[in-house]
């Protein structure tokens, strides 16, 4: 008999995914530059020279052994030495290659972590709005619990009078993502902070660490100055689960990595189990080749100015027609309240003009929509009229 939840799983596409299917074959009906799709987190920016020029001079100076064959579990031991050496230059950290674990990607790193963690009647709390997918890699990936706390949908900081009814000896970890998926907030260091004096309190009064998971596949992407926390320098367990999908317009390469500090508490078995946890969900390795790939574009990124450009292009627009919207600091995505309580309704009604947002209910938040804005800058100049008349079917 199969698994009925692999099913399940494997029947429906996520919201998401539905949305931009339907996008797709709207495109091939009326034309790409008809339909305005703003439902996938694709980047639209170009990879930046370097990714192709590493890829050309390692095929062409190394052997095709080195280039496609296995590497250690953990990743390639050069590879993981100039990340590190990266990352502590630019936070003043002290990691060795023995604290980086390469993996297939942020989803693959975080999915390690919780597989890692994980005992029977474990509980992992996160903050709405959230990705969906935490859901699955909890509860179907690992066999835990996914704990919401309610959003602060004035700014999208955590809310900490929910977050402490919730924190109990169950919590294994706390996951947070910024700048945040789909609110584009980015927590502060006042945030961060409160956020590790209640984990050291309960994990003393608990008995056992109650680790921090910090998903950052968009760290790079933020706006104005803002800064973004490196949470290891406040709180000695916590994983960094990071990606190249966004900061070198990568997604589907699939490569990233986990550190864990020398400082998190049993850490020798805890780098022991993130090994483990990536055996057992089969990784075998990341892809080699991109490792290589990485290791000689570290530091940079793609153009993230087009990305400020696209918010505030969308962001005023938006803002000048009644819409309500907390403005993001980072990643590339609006999280507007939708024009009626029921934001799937309210999206059903966007798609008559073929305009595709996605609800915010399944990132934990009714009453909101996602509008991600990595997308080419006229499709936001031409959707600007569509958002207008949308507005005004609602005030008639």
């Amino acid at each position: 008999m199969l698994s009925k939840d692999m099913v399940q799983l494997g029947s429906r596409r996520s919201t998401i995914r539905e949305i931009f299917e339907f996008g797709r074959k709207r495109a091939a009906i009326v034309g790409r530059d008809k339909v305005y799709d703003f439902s996938l987190g694709n980047p639209n920016v170009p990879s930046p020279d370097s990714v192709k020029n590493a890829i050309l001079d390692i095929l062409d100076h190394e052997k095709s052994t080195a280039v496609h064959g296995y590497t250690s579990a953990q990743g390639d031991d050069n590879v993981r030495d100039v990340i590190t050496r990266s990352i502590n230059k630019k936070f003043d950290t002290n990691f060795t290659k023995d604290n980086l674990y390469m993996t297939v990607g942020a989803a693959a790193s975080i999915s390690i972590c919780f597989k890692a963690l994980t005992n029977p009647g474990d509980e992992f709390i996160t903050f709405a709005p959230f990705f969906p997918e935490y859901k699955c890699f909890v509860e179907q990936g690992s066999g835990g619990k996914l704990v919401v706390v309610p959003a602060d949908t004035e700014n999208f900081q955590v809310n900490f009078l929910e977050f402490k009814k919730r924190i109990n000896k169950r919590t294994k970890a706390v996951i947070v993502n910024s700048p945040n998926n789909p609110s584009g907030a980015v927590y502060s260091e006042d945030t961060i902070l409160k956020l590790v004096s209640i984990l050291e309190a309960k994990s003393k009064e608990y008995g056992h660490a109650i680790y921090l998971i910090s998903d950052e596949p968009y760290r790079e992407i933020v706006y104005s100055g803002v800064e973004v926390p490196y949470i290891t320098k406040y709180y000695k367990n916590t994983f960094v689960c990071y990606s190249y999908s966004k900061s070198l317009s990568l997604p589907g390469e699939r490569i990233g990595y986990i550190v864990v500090p020398s400082e998190m508490d049993n850490f020798k078995d805890t780098y022991a189990a993130v090994c483990g946890a990536g055996r057992i969900l089969g990784y075998v390795n990341a892809p080699s080749l991109f490792q290589k790939v990485v290791a000689k574009c570290v530091g940079q990124t793609s153009d993230i100015s087009i990305y400020e450009t696209n918010k505030n292009l969308l962001y005023k627009g938006l803002i000048e027609m009644g819409y309500r919207c907390v403005e993001p600091q980072g990643a590339f995505y609006l999280f507007p309240q939708s024009l009626e309580s029921d934001a799937n309704l309210f999206c059903e009604k966007a798609r008559k003009y073929d305009l595709l947002m996605v609800p915010g209910d399944d990132f934990g938040c009714p009453g909101h929509v996602r509008i991600s804005y990595c997308v080419e800058t006229q499709q936001i100049i031409n959707a600007l009229p569509v958002f207008k008349k949308l507005a005004e079917e609602y005030k008639k």
